[in-house]
């Protein structure tokens, strides 16, 4: 009998174990998540390490929360900058729960927090983004203007002014833009401290925040396209301009090294010339000085060659300039 009574006692407690078990009195926070314990909608406790833990069924809810790193991609928003230039902001923010209790009793929900997160954010990068020129929207440093007048000094300071240098400083003479002097991070920063005044009431850790996409507006897009037509138009301007400059430039060097050839050949004909007289007279001289009479009967020649056809008009025969042709000696 007695040991009827111990089996049915056993029998009892281990269906009491089952039912108990049934119930879920047993619950697994995951590494990586954490989890709020509520007693009739009472906050009782908080887990915030991975491990096996023991509830009162029925009674006790877990809510489970994520412990890594959240992201919120926000909605892109139309946002005036300090000169009133539309732009289009699209935000990505990393953040995390870091008071479970605190978030619970704010939200309860993942949900509802995205939609109150997202409103924060927003808030603060307007704040932040219509206190600021598009300038510092946009850039991050002054690598352009940098870059720029180092290209221009180099191209001041270069010996050949045929180099692409040269042409980089006619391009780059008048685009130097507006100095930053915060940038992109820096207002990223900012938009961040703006928005953690109010997520660290809400249990909430706020990474950071970075503009993921910055677009100008409408009414925007049609003057950036013109302002960049006249910028294309002036890099056209001073290439052509430098190579009017080019040209002139060759143009003179050509006309001088025309003259230079030009001066020294005459200045050689003529010695040639020159030489060739002196050479003609001497042999001349020389003939001259051998035979008196023959050499006088060769210059009428030469000239009787010359002259005689030419003549239009009647002459005597007596002249003296004819002795060779008409005296009974010349025959």
């Amino acid at each position: 009998m007695k040991t009827k009574n111990l089996y049915i006692g056993l029998a009892a407690a281990a269906a009491i174990l089952i039912a108990f078990l049934m119930l879920g009195p047993l619950y697994v926070i995951q590494e990586g998540s954490q989890a709020v314990i509520t007693r009739f909608g009472e906050i009782v406790g908080t887990r915030t390490q991975a491990g096996l833990y023991v509830k009162l069924p029925l009674i006790d809810t877990v809510t489970v929360y994520p412990k890594l790193i959240l992201s919120l991609d926000g909605d892109a928003q139309r946002i005036p900058t300090k000169e009133n230039q539309f732009i289009i902001v699209d935000t990505t923010t990393r953040w995390r729960i870091t008071d479970p209790k605190l978030f619970y009793q704010s939200f309860k929900t993942l949900n509802a927090a995205y939609k109150r997160l997202s409103d924060v954010i927003d808030s603060a990068t307007r704040t932040i983004i219509t206190q600021n020129p598009l300038s510092e929207v946009v850039r991050t440093s002054n690598q352009i203007n940098d870059k720029i007048r180092a290209e221009t000094e180099a191209a001041d300071n270069a010996a050949d002014l045929s180099s692409q240098l040269a042409i980089d400083s006619l391009v780059n003479a008048n685009t130097l833009v507006e100095q930053v002097t915060k940038g992109r991070r820096q207002l990223s920063i900012e938009m961040a401290n703006e928005a953690r005044k109010l997520a660290g009431e809400y249990g909430i850790e706020l990474i950071d925040i970075v503009p993921r996409q910055i677009k100008y507006s409408d009414e925007m897009t049609e003057s950036v396209y013109n302002r960049m037509i006249t910028d294309r138009k002036q890099v056209a301007q001073a290439y052509r301009s430098w190579g009017e400059g080019k040209k002139a430039d060759w143009l003179g060097r050509l006309e001088k090294d025309k003259n230079t050839i030009e001066s020294e050949a005459y200045r050689r004909s003529e010695e040639i010339m020159g030489e060739a007289d002196a050479q003609a007279a001497q042999i001349y001289a020389q003939a001259y000085s051998k035979d008196p009479g023959f050499y006088t009967f060769w210059k009428s020649m030469e000239s009787y060659k010359n002259t005689v056809p030419n003549f239009d008009a009647a002459f005597s025969t007596n002249m003296d300039y004819f002795k060779y042709l008409y005296t009974p000696n010349a025959r």
